[in-house]
This record gives C-alpha cells, structure tokens and sequence, in this order.
C-alpha cells in the first residue's frame, strides 16, 4: 500500500520519475482495492491522465471536476489521502468519491454521471463574474458519454467562450474510434509540439499584422474543411472547442505537454485520450466490468476472498427469463447496468428484446413509454438513486397515459459502502407523488417472484418492484399476494415495515417478548397505495403504533400512514416514526448504517419501549 512519504512534488519531477511514480501509484490501487473494495478497473485507466494533471495544475485553487467520480482514488493519494486509504470506504474512512469536506482539492461531489461539463462551465463563468484567476478542467468519461446531459454542457461550454479544459476518458466505453490511417496520421502531425507551436505563434502574428485576421479566418476555414473530411472530430469543433486528440491515455510525458499547451488558451478546450479500462492489472484489462465495482478480491487470481451469494438482483434476473420464455411481450431495458441489475442471463437468451441505452435512465423510461404504448411490456431495471433522474419522464410520459411499465428499481434503501449518492433513500417518496403508481416491496427471493409476476400480469398502468441490494434476511416467508400481511399477533403495539428491514422489526418483536411486550407486525407488501385498513384494524387494538423503514423522512410511509389514520379519526395514542430523517446518510457497511440510523433490530426496541411506556 503506497504511503503518504511516497509522493513527490508532482510540479518538480521528471518524466522519468512521473513514469515510475505511475507505476507505483498502480500497485498501490491494486493492493488497496484488494482489501477495501471499490472501483478498480476505471481508476486504473486514469492513473497517467490525474498524474499529469497534477503536475500541470494546483488543485487547491485550480478545479477539477470528474465525471463519474470513481475515477478519483489516484487523485485521493496525490492530494495528501494516501495513508487514509486503507479505509477506503469503510465506516468513518474516506469516500470512495469525491467529498470537498474530506480536501479542499475535491471541487464538487461526483457520484453521478454526465454532470462534469455542466458543473465546470458553470464554475468557469463564475471565475469571470468575480474577476478570480484560476482554471477548470472536466475529466468525463467512463461511460458518462452516454448520458444526455453530457451533451448539454458541451454544447453550452463550448459556445460559451470561457476557458477551460475537458478531457474525455476514452476507454471504448462513450465514443467511437477514429477509423483509418490517414486519420491518425493527421492527428499524430496536429499532436506533434513543433506543430502546436506554430499554430501557436501563427495565430498571434496574425492578430497584429494589418489585415491578419481575415487572412487567419479564410485560411482556418479551409484547413477545417480539409481536415473534417478527414478527421471525424467535427462534432467537438463545431460546439466550439479547440480539439485535441486523441492522444494515448497512458503517455505521462505527452499528457503533461498537451496540457500545458492547453493550459495557456484562451478558449474552451477538448482534450480526446484514449485508455485502457484496468490498465496494468491483466485480471481486469480482460473483465472490466467484472472489475468495475468489486469487493476484497486475492491480487493473485482476481478471484473474490468472499463469495457473494443469491441476491435479490439475480432473483429477479432469473424471474424475469421465466416470465419471458412464456411471453415473448416483455422486454428487458437497462440504463448501462445489465450485470448490475441481474439482466445478463436475459441479454444472452433472449437479445431481440434487451435493450441497453447507456446511461440514459430519462431516455429509457420515455423509450419504455413508447413501447408500452404500442403494447409491449417492458421492465426497466435501475438503481433507485439512479432512477431519480427520470422522475419528470415517469410522469408525463408514462403515467400521464397510464401506461403500463414495469420499474425493476435495485438497490432500494441503504447499500452501504458507496454512501451518500447511491443510497436509494427517496424513490418511496418520489414514486408515490406519480398518479396511479403502484409501488410493490418484497421482503424475500419467494416473494420478489411473485410480485414480479403479479406487476407484469396484473398491475394496471405503472408499477415499481423496490428490493435492496444483496441478500434476503431470515424472513424467507412468501405473504406477497395481499396488500399486507399480520406476521405476528399481538396486543401492545403495532409495529409496520416493509421490504428487507422486516427482519429487524422481527428481531424487535422478539426483543419486547422477552420484556413482556407482545408486539404485533404488520407488513406492507405494497407502499403506494398503502393498506391503511389493516393498519387501523391492528392500531385500534393495540393502540400504540411504530413505523419503521429505510427512506427519507419527507413523504414517508409512516407520515403519509399517520395521516391517514389521523383523518379516519383513528390515529393512535401514542407513535414512533423510525426512518433516516433529513440528511445524507454517510458509507459503511449496511449494519453499522442500521445502528446510526437507529434501525437494527436493539435500536428499534429501544424506542418501542418508549412508545408503549407512554401510551
């Protein structure tokens, strides 16, 4: 593991020692991830690209936005984090994006993709605004191409006229390759530094000389045509950026050069490198998606140190392939995730109707719309914190006409490690402001299979099959064919939950047994629209009720429930909301997040005990 000590100052090293530097920073990452987990293959392609940046900028003062942030771990080390990363990701340790609170060189909090332009653009027009002096670059890439928003912020930031530099990670995941000899002849020849200099010096005689601006104009025009035909860069120039590339990704000396050369324009730039996702670790170079987020994996083989077991992404995945073989209506829609969302085994059986659209979830809900309008059935899989970006197609898309799509949404509620921007907190709430949304909330493998059917069969307009990530608790019961189900009688208390914390409840219920309490658990099979009669038939006797779940405070179960009752006339004595409140919940393991929250299964007891002394 590469120690504090090991970094040099990066503005006075040699090409040869930034090369030897690379190749330790390298082994470092690999050793790190092996025992933390986390993003390997993607920080391993940009090991020479934050290198160079670091000599050329000082990201203290200067802005470095990157896009998707897993990208970042080198630029962690570079930036005085190198002996906090033996807890990467863990519990109180570093995130494993970047978090201005952690190092005044992290610009912006980056979990998301396809925001960097929009974000350096807007960075760079208030360094205008307040007459400061410093540069911004955007580092895109991984995929966050594909995202529409991307394109958005290069078209504004290239007409925009203000200087900054974006480099595009290149590792065959967002663009296409440059085709032919000539091309990357060409492009070799406008890369070479004599060239650069030239173009350099050319344009400022030119802008003295009497009459040079025009001859500059008609001149720029006919190289531009000469080399559009050649050179399928167009795309960027025509925005209104300086383009350069592409360049290898992997070349400290040129890197540093182009982005010294870059550094003193006056113009938005494009920098194209071309990578290598998993560079120098031949376990990912083969599988990088396999290696894009892992766990501790041994260095030697690349394989796990822990198998993964059944989850709740490979039940469904396996489900939906049922449920397709029997109807060749469904399709599979994946924003950029088909491994992730346990789609892999659907692509490979039945490829005519899995549809991958990159990371583009507003695209494929509005995609979905149109196929459902046409009467296919489709199922889009995605994370819940990634389903956000698609609330505004949800609704005038699809539920505007009823239509009838299938929302696959993993990694509902806390998924640990990844933290704040991945934890999938709000789509309860969100998903329930969508008119005549149905919102499904399996707590076992059983009961994820027959939800999953029930919503492609019976569901009427949209519906949402919400289940975490990883692995089902001891609950494995199957009570999913109703609205709700009594899970355990009782008397004192009414304790209501849903989804994968059902077994902490459980776990509480048997905790105020032991105390005297008889609890009764009733669990919601769907949140919206929520089963308020069996809620009031259990609070009437009861009395005392208890509301427990992973989301967000605002629009909660338990405020919409306890709202509900209250005009009913059936509120209860005395109640307990138990959920994450108002804030961002940090990175850690799932369990230590439960006891922060105050949801594990001691927490919970704790407050029932003061709900039933009070009731």
């Amino acid at each position: 593991m590469i120690q504090q000590s090991d970094i040099p100052d990066l503005k006075k090293v040699t090409d040869s020692e930034a090369e030897a530097l690379c190749t330790r920073l390298r082994a470092g990452l690999i050793d790190t991830v092996s025992r933390t987990g986390g993003h390997l293959a993607s920080n391993l392609g940009a090991v020479e690209i934050t290198v160079a940046l670091h000599r050329v900028f000082d990201f203290e003062r200067d802005r470095l936005v990157f896009d998707v942030g897993h990208q970042c771990y080198t630029h962690k080390i570079l930036t005085g984090r190198a002996d906090q990363m033996r807890d990467l990701r863990s519990f109180g340790g570093i995130a494993g994006f970047p978090k201005p609170v952690e190092s005044p060189c992290d610009a912006f909090v980056a979990g998301h993709a396809s925001n960097s332009v929009s974000v350096a653009v807007g960075m760079a027009r208030a360094r205008t605004l307040t007459g400061a002096d410093y540069d911004v670059v955007a580092l895109i890439g991984d995929g966050a191409l594909t995202g529409g928003l991307a394109y958005e912020g290069l078209s504004d930031a290239g007409n925009s006229g203000e200087r900054l530099i974006v480099i595009l990670n290149d590792n065959g995941m967002s663009i296409t390759k440059n085709v032919g000899g000539v091309a990357d002849h060409l492009a070799r020849q406008r890369l070479k530094p004599q060239y650069l200099r030239f173009k350099k010096g050319y344009r400022k005689v030119m802008s003295v000389v009497p009459g040079g601006k025009a001859v500059y104009r008609v001149t720029h025009k006919i190289k531009k045509a000469v080399k559009d035909t050649l050179l399928p860069c167009s795309l960027f120039e025509d925005m209104g950026f300086t383009y350069l590339g592409p360049v290898d990704g992997h070349d400290v000396r040129g890197l540093t050069r182009l982005l010294r050369y870059a550094k003193e324009m006056e113009t938005p730039v494009l920098l194209h490198v071309r990578t290598v996702k998993g560079k120098g670790y031949p376990p990912a170079e083969r599988n990088p998606d396999r290696f894009h987020g892992v766990g501790r994996f041994c260095i030697q083989t690349g394989e796990p140190l822990q198998s993964s077991g059944p989850s709740f992404s490979k039940a469904f995945g396996d489900a939906l392939c049922a449920l397709a073989a029997k109807d060749d209506k469904i399709c599979a829609v994946t924003a950029a995730m088909q491994d992730g969302t346990g789609l892999g085994t659907f692509f490979q059986r039945f490829p005519a109707r899995a549809f991958d659209v990159g990371i583009a979830e507003g695209h494929a809900v509005t995609m979905s719309a149109g196929m459902a309008k046409q009467g296919m059935t489709p199922v889009f899989a995605v994370y819940s914190s990634f389903l956000q970006r698609a609330c505004d197609m949800l609704i005038h898309d699809v539920a505007l006409q009823q239509l009838h799509l299938v929302l696959a949404v993993d990694r509902a509620g806390l998924v640990g490690e990844d933290g704040e921007t991945h934890h999938g907190v709000f789509d309860a709430a969100l998903l329930d402001t969508v008119p005549g949304m149905t919102v499904l909330c399996p707590s076992s493998f059983a009961e994820l299979r027959s939800m999953l059917e029930y919503a492609v069969h019976q569901v009427k307009g949209p519906v949402a099959l919400r289940y975490p990530r990883g692995g089902e608790g001891n609950y494995r019961g199957d009570s999913g064919r109703g609205r709700s189900a009594v899970l355990r009688q009782g008397r004192d208390v009414t304790l209501v939950g849903y989804g994968l914390l059902i077994n902490q409840i459980l776990e509480c219920a048997e905790l105020l047994a032991d105390d005297g309490v008889s609890a009764e658990v009733v669990k919601l099979n769907t949140i919206t629209p929520i089963d308020v009669d069996a809620v009031s038939k259990s609070v009437s006797r009861t009395g005392r009720l208890l509301v427990a779940e992973e989301a967000a405070e605002a629009n909660c179960v338990g405020q919409r429930l306890l709202s509900a009752l209250a005009l009913r006339g059936a509120a209860p004595g005395r109640a307990a909301l138990c959920n994450l409140g108002r804030f961002f919940v940090t990175h850690g393991s799932v369990a230590q997040l439960h006891k922060l929250c105050g949801l594990d299964g001691r927490s919970l007891y704790q407050k029932a005990l003061e709900v039933c002394a009070h009731g």
